[in-house]
């Protein structure tokens, strides 16, 4: 049997939160399903606007308002600088959209990573000044560590407003007004706005003021398919608040009313923007986005979401297609070539002798190196993270190729690509982008090397998921040695992945209008979890489809027909032919097959209970 970890015990009614009992009686998966996710009352499924959070509570909003308010009114040089991921196209997109409509003169500078890094740095002011002349800068998801950047801008006399969301433990750059609910002395209840959403709040109290003034203004809720967009591409908490924003940009976009660029990346996938849902902002239109920061620069992923012409919609949509191909190339590369690495390692005798110097496995250019943390290995050898770097490696890609070995090995994982390839000697600049695990908060760990070793790293910055740092190249080892000592500090049940299960569906869940209804009936994903079941079924037959997916046909007590399974990139290796009865970890999903729908399970982890 699987070891799983149920969300929620409950097997009546009458165990429920007494609110939630009223659902049980339509439905007691659903409502142990919202049970499982700390919902405790009706009114937090609540999808209305006006259950947002008041913006009066962000600290600093007040006072941005005030400046955008005046900048608008005398037709001051407004430029938004923004950042090279979705988030930050659509919270660019966004200010430039809502602006221009209330009547600003307004422009926008992206920083290309691969020249500029991130942030409002003195190099991209000076590129705005030389570019632009503004007077005033904003900020769209970044700044609040960019003190030297507003330093520079103030000296020309540039009113800065920075509106971010990233954390900080240091004290806000002297701007002239910041808008972010993890700085010092916010008291907003949501933490978990991303850069778009800071943005559609500033932008939405600056509208309703100058509605009040009888000013030209905009309703800015018709952007929220820009803040749906930005808010699940870039993992944002999907708590009470962010659910509200995300579903009705869902419904919007489902509706047709949305950007063209939208639009057109959906026609680029093949996705009817009728049948989209929340995840799908991840997994179809964020890498579409993403990859024209990742590959060259996001400037055409930002005109893609700006411009209302469908034909050039289509031609930048098909850009950013061709982007995403090429990202995938890359990506399936520098994958091999980590997963190569890991396994070296995984497999030497001595655990404690960490890579170095000339690689043997993975090229012969004696100006590569392939380094590792010394405790690399596989997911049950006790390692604590993975930390890998090669000087012919992509700076656009890493952040992924991160996540990869992430979910593989659940491991935190740090990998790092030069800043700049035609520069890799021992004072070269090497940057890394890190994803984690739940229970290691990457953020702090790396500020804790950090303050332990104030000449390692140079720059960082993000989240408890998700962090980018840079530092010398002749300091990797070195930084390799001081994170596995944050890491060993860390208790040894972190580093155990739970499995959990929403637990088993009842015979009459089994249904196409069951999935239907499940899909709709809440914007789930990162901090509401997609909703996943476990039970014992009968094997019936199977199949291996194109040498490396497993399909099922299966029987389960009480319902009436064979249901159908799918397990993706299934080891054949690991299957038992004989195999009678199996214990399966799955989603509820829909089969669209020749204009005709089936119900179809989606296997996540799956054990043989009983052998014919």
């Amino acid at each position: 049997m699987l070891n799983l970890t149920p969300r929620y015990t409950s097997t009546r009614i009458d165990e429920l939160p007494a609110a939630l009992q009223p659902f049980a009686a339509q439905s007691f998966t659903l409502a142990r399903l919202y049970a499982g996710r700390g919902i405790t009352a009706p009114d937090e499924l609540e999808t209305s606007l006006s259950g947002l959070l008041p913006a009066e509570a962000l600290h600093g909003v007040t006072e941005a308002v005030r400046l955008l308010d005046v900048a608008i009114d005398e037709r001051q040089r407004i430029l938004i600088v923004g950042d090279f991921d979705c988030d930050g196209a659509t919270s660019t997109a966004l200010m430039m959209r809502a602006l221009t409509k209330m009547g600003a003169v307004v422009d926008f500078l992206v920083p290309d990573r691969f020249k500029y890094g991130y942030g409002l740095t003195p190099e991209i002011v000076e590129l705005g000044i030389e570019t632009f002349q503004p007077d005033m800068i904003v900020t769209v998801d970044n700044g609040i560590s960019s003190h030297e950047g507003v330093a520079r801008a103030q000296a020309d006399g540039i009113t800065v407003i920075i509106t971010d969301h990233h954390l900080t433990t240091k004290e806000t750059p002297p701007a002239e007004a910041v808008v972010n609910p993890n700085q010092l002395g916010c008291d907003f209840a949501s933490k978990a706005l991303v850069g778009v959403g800071v943005a559609f709040y500033v932008l939405g109290r600056l509208a309703k003021l100058r509605r009040e003034a009888g000013k030209s203004t905009v309703q800015v809720s018709q952007y929220l398919d820009l803040v749906a967009l930005g808010t699940i591409a870039d993992v944002g908490v999907l708590d009470k608040n962010n659910r509200i924003l995300v579903h009705h940009g869902l419904s919007a976009i489902r509706q047709g009313r949305c950007c063209m660029g939208i639009l057109a990346l959906l026609e680029q996938a093949g996705r009817d923007p009728k049948q989209l849902h929340a995840q799908d902002f991840g997994f179809v239109l964020g890498p579409r986005i993403n990859a024209a920061g990742r590959m060259d620069n996001m400037r055409i992923g930002i005109e893609c979401l700006l411009t209302e012409d469908w034909s050039t919609a289509q031609r930048l949509a098909q850009e950013l297609e061709q982007l995403n191909r090429t990202r995938r190339h890359v990506e399936g590369e520098m994958r091999a070539q980590a997963d190569s690495i890991v396994q070296a390692l995984a497999n030497k005798d001595d655990s404690d002798e960490s890579v170095s110097g000339d690689s043997d496995n993975n090229t012969s250019n004696d100006d590569t190196i392939a380094q590792a943390v010394p405790t690399a290995k596989s997911s049950n050898s006790g390692a604590r993270s993975i930390i890998l770097y090669q000087d012919d490696w992509h700076q656009g890609v890493i952040g992924i190729v991160a996540g990869r070995l992430k979910e593989s090995h659940y491991l935190p994982s740090i990998v790092f690509a030069p800043a700049d390839t035609e520069q890799t000697d021992e004072d070269s600049a090497i940057k890394g982008s890190a994803r984690s695990i739940a229970g290691v908060h990457i953020r702090d760990a790396i500020e804790q090397v950090a303050e332990r070793y104030p000449d390692l790293i140079s720059h960082f910055g993000g989240h408890a998921m998700a962090a980018g740092l840079t530092l010398k190249r002749r300091n990797f080892e070195a930084f390799v040695t001081a994170f596995n000592e944050v890491m060993a500090q860390m208790d040894d049940e972190v580093f155990a992945e739970q499995k959990f299960t929403d637990g088993p569906l009842q015979a009459s869940d089994f249904s196409l209008w069951f999935a239907e209804h499940l899909a709709d009936a809440s914007i789930w994903g990162h901090g509401f979890a997609p909703p996943i079941f476990d039970g014992v079924f009968e094997v019936l037959s199977f199949k291996i489809l194109k040498d490396k997916h497993l399909k099922l046909s299966l029987r389960y007590p009480d319902v009436q027909y064979p249901i159908e399974a799918i397990c993706f990139n299934f080891d054949n290796d690991a299957w038992d032919y004989r195999a009678k009865q199996v214990h399966l970890l799955f989603q509820l999903d829909i089969n669209e097959w020749n204009g005709k729908q089936s119900l179809q399970l989606m296997v996540k982890d799956l054990a043989v209970v009983e052998q014919g």
